[in-house]
Order: structure tokens, then C-alpha cells, then sequence
């Protein structure tokens, strides 16, 4: 089998890679080789590599402050992230698609945890809107697709927030949990007694090791027919985020205190997916919470 793995030199493409099966040829190209925004470089790449099933993990990511300082970037790179890969698969006659989505695509003020069908029923959290978009663009592009030709397989996962090796780690475009592994890091070694928080931290985020994510996605291949056309990829449970920094010091060893700044922005206060379909579709994460912060740790103490 061959495969076209879109973002391979992001934190999920590489620990996708990482488990890949023996039996898979997998096409990894970068930037060099395959530059995605341009349609005419992406349809000639599927056409001359003619994979059997692409993978769309690409996409520009970032923490809470990049979406607010970038959203044009945000909405317009990845909207032509989406669109390129999505047609230029469906014009190549490349009939599997797996489409990466995110659950920022979810409305603000929806009920958690949220369910699949709650896409566009409600306004989206401002300080990543733009991403959000992009995403919902992504998924109802591969919806559409679908329903005028039912001999296409493109299908939608939404991971829940996601952590773990190759994450980006102490600025504005990393993400909480290896943005605070980072401060609190450093808090330690530099005899800080005291790590700010922002907002409360009473915002319940639910964060996946990504180890578990490229797992879910190899079992998907096995049996793409059967995988829903949108599926939430999660834990099932979530944390606030001053649990996250309780055992993100707990791992690294860090005994100073916290403080609150309440003028910094949090986003959604709740962000948790419905894994009924997942449980249904025969699939469960591997590491807990602490374990998967380790992991990350020991990555970062051997990066850093």
C-alpha cells in the first residue's frame, strides 16, 4: 500500500511515521519536494506518486497567542492547505483520504462533551477562529465529496488537544502542556519560587499523547471502510488546566507555588470530545496523563 503523508515534519506526521507498518510505502516529502500551497505542485505530486491513500496532518499550528497574533496566516494557509490536498486527491481519482481535523472546530458555547454532529451550531472561540474555519472548510469539503460520489472514502478525525515527542516547546507557538514543561523546567534550574498562570486555571482541557493518536490512525487504515466519516479522537476525560501544571511539576520536580493573572485570555472553558463512535469503532488510548507527561519530559531533557 501506498501512502501520501501530508505534514510529516509536524508533531503528529512524525510519530505517525514513527509506527509505521512494514508493509506501507510511505511518501514523507518536505517542503523542497512538495510545496502544498501551490495546486498545481501538489496535483502533479499525487499524480506522479499515485498513492493509494493520502493523509492530511498538515497544517500551521500554534498556542492561544500565535492564533491571536496571526489569524490571517492561520485561516489562509491552512484553508489552502486543505483545499490543494482535498482536490487535488479527488482529481487524481485517489479514493481514501484521511483529513486531520481539530476540536477547535466545535462552537464556543457548545454542550460537552461534544458531539460530531454539533459542527456549525454555533459561533466559534475567537482566539482561533481562523484555524477553526479552515478546519470546518476541511471537513465538509471531504463531506461534500462523499455525497456526490460514494466511491470516495474521504473521511474526518478530530483529535482533542494533543501533546508529546517533536512538540514545540517555550513559545508562542507551542501549545500548554509543552509550553508549561518548558516554564516550569526553568522555573526549577533558575530557583524560582513562584509560576504564573494565566486566567484562573480552572479551563478543563482534555490532552492525548500523540503516540496514541498515530496508533489510532495506522488502525483506521487497517479497516478505512469501516472507520465513520467523523470520528472524535480522545480521552474521554479532561483536567483543568492547574491540574496540568500540578503534574506537570510533579514530574519534573518543581515545589515552588503558582499565581493567577486574570487579565490573560484562556479560551473555550471547556473543550471536551464524545468518544461513543471511538469506543464503538473498537479503539482506546494506551498512556494516562503522567505517563504521557514523562515521556514528553524525557524528550524535551533530551532535545533541549
Amino acid at each position: 500500500m501506498k501512502i501520501l503523508l501530508a505534514g510529516a515534519s509536524g508533531m503528529v506526521g512524525k510519530n505517525i511515521v514513527d509506527l509505521k507498518p512494514n508493509n506501507v510505502s510511505l511518501f514523507t516529502p518536505d517542503l523542497d519536494e512538495l510545496n502544498l500551497l501551490s495546486y498545481s505542485d501538489t496535483l502533479d505530486y499525487i499524480k506522479k506518486n499515485k498513492p493509494d491513500l493520502i493523509i492530511h496532518a498538515a497544517g500551521i499550528v500554534g498556542g492561544i497567542q500565535a492564533n491571536i497574533n496571526y489569524p490571517v496566516k492561520f485561516l489562509r494557509e491552512n484553508v489552502l492547505l486543505g483545499h490543494n490536498l482535498i482536490w487535488a486527491a479527488f482529481e487524481s481519482g485517489v479514493n481514501c483520504f484521511l483529513n486531520l481535523g481539530s476540536s477547535c472546530m466545535y462552537p464556543k458555547n457548545a454542550e460537552n462533551p461534544l458531539q460530531e454532529d454539533l459542527i456549525l451550531k454555533g459561533e466559534l472561540e475567537p482566539t482561533n477562529e481562523g484555524y477553526a474555519i479552515a478546519k470546518v472548510f476541511a471537513q465538509r469539503f471531504c463531506e461534500y465529496i462523499n455525497r456526490e460520489n460514494n466511491a470516495f472514502l474521504y473521511k474526518t478525525i478530530i483529535p482533542c488537544n494533543l501533546y508529546g515527542k517533536y512538540d514545540k516547546f517555550g513559545s508562542e507557538w507551542g501549545h500548554l502542556i509543552p509550553a508549561v514543561i518548558s516554564k516550569i523546567h526553568n522555573a526549577k534550574i533558575q530557583n524560582q519560587n513562584i509560576v504564573e498562570i494565566w486566567g484562573d486555571g480552572e479551563a478543563r482541557r482534555e490532552f492525548m499523547y500523540t503516540e496514541d493518536l498515530a496508533d489510532l490512525i495506522w488502525t483506521t487504515i487497517k479497516q478505512f471502510e469501516k472507520l465513520p466519516d467523523l470520528l472524535n479522537v480522545g480521552l474521554g476525560y479532561d483536567f483543568t488546566i492547574n491540574e496540568y501544571y500540578q503534574t506537570i511539576s510533579k514530574v519534573i520536580g518543581y515545589t515552588g507555588s503558582f499565581k493567577h493573572d486574570l487579565s490573560k485570555p484562556v479560551g473555550m472553558k471547556q473543550k471536551l470530545v464524545d468518544t461513543t463512535k471511538l469506543k464503538n469503532f473498537g479503539w482506546s488510548p494506551k498512556y494516562g496523563l503522567e505517563e504521557g507527561i514523562q515521556k514528553t519530559y524525557n524528550y524535551f531533557l533530551s532535545n533541549n
